[in-house]
């Protein structure tokens, strides 16, 4: 056996895979760490970096345990993260206190004068990540950082993506100009390209001129995930239970190495499925594309341009549903199992955590259409399922309609592995097959990037062929697929009508009658 380690860092907790280069996964295992909140602002998340780091070394052990293995014979670590999730830095490459987590939204003001700014100076970059800049991403929480941190602006050297900052410490990184830096976040979340690098210091500072110096700040080597960021140092060896000197390549985003676990390939979309949705796509050539947060070469496999979209609640939403009603999103599921299209007569918009893609609205709410005296939690929960597929059909309509191809639908993360209802409903509503990895792929993509930096697979694809599971095909149902049609054009309208502030006014007084007859003929 030839084994690397894969490491996943969600938005509650990190896996650890230990994988065999030709067989797969023989062992992992899971550590949590707390999510901060403030029950007086619903925009906050935060996180602690010593929590993750505690947590990675538990988990490392606990994988090393299941597989039945020594340390010793792991030949290279690679790690993906949550993003935008956003520290700033003080001497020794330190954080200056918390994680801004990727679903804290308390950068919206900042988020808005940016984008103000960048059509003003008709900034390239803006319209790479699809027009409008987003409260979940890097820029827009330095901003916010250094407004409400006065004492500690001059302290800070650098501020740094989560992926970046773990693969830093791990191999003793202490020079900011020597920083990885993932193309993977710096071009999804930070505005920056291949051509043009940051953006100019003129234009940051135009933005706020607390932004005086920060691009200069920004250093580091800026590179995709094939190459080294550097070794794991004898000090983190010792405490996971590794070897040192073992190849630690440049990190990426959870979502985006969870595409690649999934088998992505050109003309797939990947939809990765957890607290979140990201919806994920490769190409060899893709023009911009309004609302998606960026098309960025590189971000998801070296060789293709990455594009992402998504939602910015999914398991959170689910959660949410279930904890009003005091139970588990698992019992509402067996509520729901004979649930059919349109049953409940709930049209659900799921902005709980506002809007993600394509409206990039923090500033919304969620809706819910259609209530009467009889509805339980477990309609709820059954209408946002086929909300959320509504709101990433519309994210696949626009890439299509900007010649993205879409060959096939496939279903990564943790919920389509254990939410059957989930993968039907979205087969129904996108009228296509979608498929479900046959085995959880969570850090998988890690362990395939761990492999490529050992020198075990040549190429990604080829450890792709190796490493990737086979698919169970979830067809569409014709009568379901009828249903969600009607369903889908008043969603549209609605979607459009109330989360533009600049839509036209559309005549609404036909949705509540329409939800109503199309649950009676369903419950027929």
């Amino acid at each position: 056996m030839t084994l690397v380690a894969g490491v996943d860092f969600g938005t509650q907790s990190v896996r650890v895979s230990i994988v065999d280069h030709l067989h797969g996964v023989i062992g992992f295992a899971v550590a949590e760490y707390p999510v901060k909140r403030d029950r007086s602002d619903p925009d906050f998340a935060t996180q602690s970096h010593d929590a993750h780091m505690n947590a990675l070394v538990d988990a490392m052990h606990g994988a090393l345990r299941d597989a039945k293995v020594s340390g010793a014979e792991i030949m290279a670590l690679a790690l993906d993260t949550t993003g935008s999730t956003v520290v700033a830095l003080g001497a020794g490459l330190k954080p200056l206190g918390d994680y801004y987590l990727w679903c804290d939204h308390r950068a919206a003001v900042e988020a808005a004068r940016i984008t103000e700014v960048a059509h003003a100076l008709k900034l390239p970059a803006i319209r790479a990540c699809g027009g409008v800049y987003s409260s979940e991403w890097g820029f827009a929480k330095l901003l916010h950082w250094l407004r409400h941190n006065p004492g500690q602006r001059e302290r800070m050297v650098t501020a740094i993506e989560h992926c970046d900052l773990v693969a830093a410490v791990l191999c003793g990184i202490t020079d900011p100009d020597k920083l990885p830096r993932s193309i993977c976040a710096m071009g999804h979340k930070w505005l920056w390209t291949a051509a043009e690098g940051l953006p100019p210091e003129e234009f940051l500072v135009a933005v706020d001129p607390l932004f005086a110096g920060v691009r200069t700040k920004l250093g580091g080597r800026y590179e995709t995930s094939e190459r080294i960021a550097g070794t794991l140092t004898p000090d983190w060896a010792g405490k996971l239970g590794l070897a040192a000197g073992i190849p630690i390549p440049v990190g990426a985003f959870d979502a985006h190495w969870d595409a690649v676990g999934a088998g992505i390939a050109e003309g797939d979309v990947v939809n990765v499925v957890g607290t979140a949705t990201c919806v994920m796509a490769i190409t060899k050539s893709a023009s911009e594309i309004p609302g998606l947060c960026g098309i960025v070469p590189g971000s998801i496999h070296p060789e293709f341009i990455g594009i992402e979209a998504g939602l910015s609640a999914m398991g959170y939403l689910l959660e949410s549903i279930a904890k009003r009603a005091n139970t588990t999103v698992g019992a509402l599921s067996d509520d729901i199992a004979r649930h059919r299209a349109g049953e409940t007569g709930l049209l659900r918009i799921g902005w709980d955590n506002g809007d993600r893609t394509v409206l990039v609205n923090p500033k919304l709410g969620g809706v819910t259409l259609g209530w009467n005296l009889n509805h339980t939690a477990a309609d709820e929960l059954f209408a946002a399922i086929e909300g959320t597929a509504f709101n990433t059909r519309i994210i696949l309509d626009r890439m299509h309609e900007h010649g993205v191809p879409i060959n096939r639908v496939i279903h990564a993360g943790g919920i389509p592995q254990k939410n059957a209802v989930l993968n039907q409903v979205y087969a129904n509503v996108f009228n296509k097959p979608v498929l479900v990895p046959e085995r959880p792929i969570t850090s998988l993509g890690s362990a395939i990037f761990a492999c490529v930096a050992a020198g075990l697979h040549p190429t990604i694809q080829v450890a792709q062929q190796a490493l990737c599971p086979s698919y169970r095909v979830v067809h569409p149902e014709p009568a379901a697929v009828a249903v969600y049609e009607r369903l889908y054009a008043m969603y549209r309208t609605l979607y459009f009508a109330m989360g533009d502030p600049d839509s036209a006014s559309v005549n609404v007084g036909g949705v509540l009658p329409e939800l109503r007859e199309i649950a009676s003929r369903a419950r027929s």
